[in-house]
């Protein structure tokens, strides 16, 4: 047998392929947490396959999630567009150069610092905006979040399950503090969203391309989300539709294997757990101001 003693990196197109494969065997041969880390983007790739669309679920305060999600823009080929919910419906990066400056991305996708960190979600806007990808805000103006409120068809969107999920949700996520009378508006408003978001990605479908949505878990949901909007409009999941679950948690044993959960048209990955946090303790200290 002959030993080769000289390596040579693949360049140009044929070097992504490769590094996605050196990751795949790291992770399977080596170990450790590093390791299991890894085998996240190979895993996701080979599930995605063909499918038009990719809904990346995260855990807002999760760095972690966020660094994947950079991991996931650079190694997943043919990117249509990348769909924020940090921005609203409308804006966009498109007519920016490849050159533009971080406060030149910052107005163009009318980005608010108060709600959404530039800090935390800055650098993969950039990549994008470095890489040519389109940016899209997809989430609801507040400017129609008013109107959202009023707007009855909103409640025969979705079936009566899904609606009694999402005033469940809301209770929940208020920590039972929201007076009941408020909740069917705020159930609006969430349906609206993920409309707002739905449209935004089958707006930004190319042939033979993919559109990346990155926002919350719950926006994510097949149940609920956005995954129902999808296929009100021609996207069915899971056919055309992969839905991945970022979620800061505690697993059981060591490796990927533990690490990762896949489904039929769902894939969840676990990153390490956060401190403990008490929200509902902050959420009755923001009612009382």
């Amino acid at each position: 047998m002959r030993v080769m003693n000289t390596f040579t990196l693949p360049t140009g197109s044929r070097q992504r392929p490769f590094l996605r494969l050196v990751a795949l065997v790291a992770a399977c041969c080596l170990g450790g947490p590093a390791a299991a880390q890894s085998s996240f983007i190979p895993s996701l790739l080979e599930t995605l396959g063909n499918k038009p669309v990719l809904l990346l679920g995260e855990q807002h305060d999760a760095d972690a999630h966020q660094q994947l999600q950079r991991q996931v823009l650079q190694e997943l080929p043919s990117v249509a567009a990348l769909v924020l919910e940090m921005a609203p419906r409308g804006t966009s990066t498109a007519s920016l150069p490849t050159t533009a400056s971080e406060p030149e991305a910052q107005v163009a996708l009318q980005w608010n610092e108060e709600g959404w960190p530039w800090a935390r979600y800055g650098p993969l806007v950039m990549q994008a905006v470095r890489a040519g990808i389109p940016v899209l805000g997809g989430n609801l103006p507040a400017s129609e979040m008013r109107s959202a409120m009023a707007q009855a068809s909103l409640d025969t969107l979705l079936p009566a399950a899904a609606m009694e999920q999402h005033r469940t949700n809301i209770r929940e996520g208020h920590c039972k503090l929201l007076p009941e009378a408020h909740i069917p508006a705020m159930v609006r408003v969430q349906v609206a969203r993920d409309v707002a978001l739905a449209q935004t990605v089958q707006e930004a479908i190319q042939p033979g391309r993919r559109v990346v949505l990155v926002g919350g878990n719950e926006h994510m949901r097949p149940d609920v989300g956005v995954p129902q909007h999808l296929a009100q409009r021609g996207v069915p999941w899971p056919a055309q539709v992969l839905v991945v679950h970022l979620r800061a948690e505690a697993t059981e044993g060591a490796g990927s294997a533990s690490n990762l959960r896949v489904e039929p048209g769902v894939l969840t990955w676990r990153t390490p757990p956060l401190p403990p946090r008490d929200y509902c303790a902050e959420l009755r200290e923001q009612f009382r101001r």
